[in-house]
């Protein structure tokens, strides 16, 4: 989306309300080609894995009891994750999906839906091509019902016909996106496991960046997000949810985007300034440390012997 209809990002195209859903066509296909690819050739051999990671945030109702919240954030959670997993998992878009952009592609006058299709035969060699789902989260956010009018330029978020909010009272440790909401992880991956199958997962990308550098390393607030975020993909464990791995964004510092350097998930501090790129263990090191070790929140005994 930010690639191919805002522009944000390379390859910088503003190929608004259609170009997303092409270039995320061709991923799918692509994808299951590889795992097709590696199933026919080299599975037998190898007795290796292809998966696909998918990032997604959380969207949950901002009132629990208004049917058109509840939907609205069903539609935020498919045109999200389901875009990609429902064709992977269940053959297809996500029904939703399909009937908000064929609707909207409709009013606007066009004769076929701005959301490509995807034939039998194709819908046929892209189910299932998944030995396991990656999945990166971040953050959560509200989501309530909110039309657009038609006169407005179509786009990806215009067609939700939804509203994104926070509750101010969340900590905002890292950019002004990224708000700490352990809770939300727990209900994306229960999500997962009722909606595809309960697939075996791999916590891909998890983790918090830092506005500003802490000259002391002293990222407390990282600490408190990843504390929060594996306590309730624990839970999620407890809940019978397949999660296999987890794996914090990121080791180091790096290159994030069109933010550059200035945007840092490291648990390693690098001075990008020095030409040596030297690298300082923040205390979050020290923390993940831990729980590496003891493959989980480690008994206070054992972490002082």
């Amino acid at each position: 989306e930010k690639g191919y209809e805002t522009g944000e990002h390379a390859p910088g195209l503003k190929l608004g309300g259609c170009g997303a859903y092409k270039a995320a066509h061709h991923i799918i296909k692509t994808h299951a080609k590889v795992w097709h690819s590696y199933n026919n050739t080299w599975r037998s051999e190898q007795q290796g894995m292809v998966g696909i990671s998918l990032t997604s945030g959380w969207g949950e109702p901002v009132d629990p009891h208004s049917q058109a919240d509840i939907d609205a954030a069903e539609r935020y959670i498919q045109f999200h994750l389901g875009w990609f997993a429902n064709p992977i998992y269940r053959g297809d878009y996500p029904e939703i999906m399909k009937n908000y952009v064929g609707q909207k592609s409709a009013q606007q006058g066009l004769g076929t839906s701005r959301l490509p299709t995807f034939s039998l035969q194709e819908k046929t060699y892209i189910k299932g091509t998944s030995d396991f789902l990656g999945i990166g989260h971040f953050t959560t956010r509200y989501v309530l019902q909110r039309s657009f009018p038609l006169l407005q330029a179509s786009s990806y978020h215009t067609d939700r016909d939804l509203a994104e909010l926070v509750d101010p009272n969340w900590p905002v440790p890292g950019p002004n996106w990224l708000y700490s909401v352990p809770w939300g992880f727990r209900r994306l991956l229960n999500f997962i496991k009722t909606q595809y199958g309960n697939p075996l997962i791999y916590v891909t990308e998890n983790g918090v960046s830092e506005k500003e550098q802490c000259t002391q390393l002293c990222d407390e607030w990282r600490i408190e997000y990843l504390k929060g975020y594996i306590n309730e993909m624990l839970k999620a464990l407890n809940d019978g949810v397949n999660v296999k791995g987890y794996t914090a964004w990121s080791l180091l510092d790096k290159f994030e985007w069109n933010k550059g350097f200035s945007e840092r998930f490291g648990l390693y501090h690098i001075d990008f300034k020095s030409k040596n790129k030297p690298r300082y263990p923040k205390a979050s090191a020290d923390f993940y440390r831990k729980i590496i070790s003891a493959n989980g929140f480690p008994n206070p005994r054992e972490v002082m012997s």
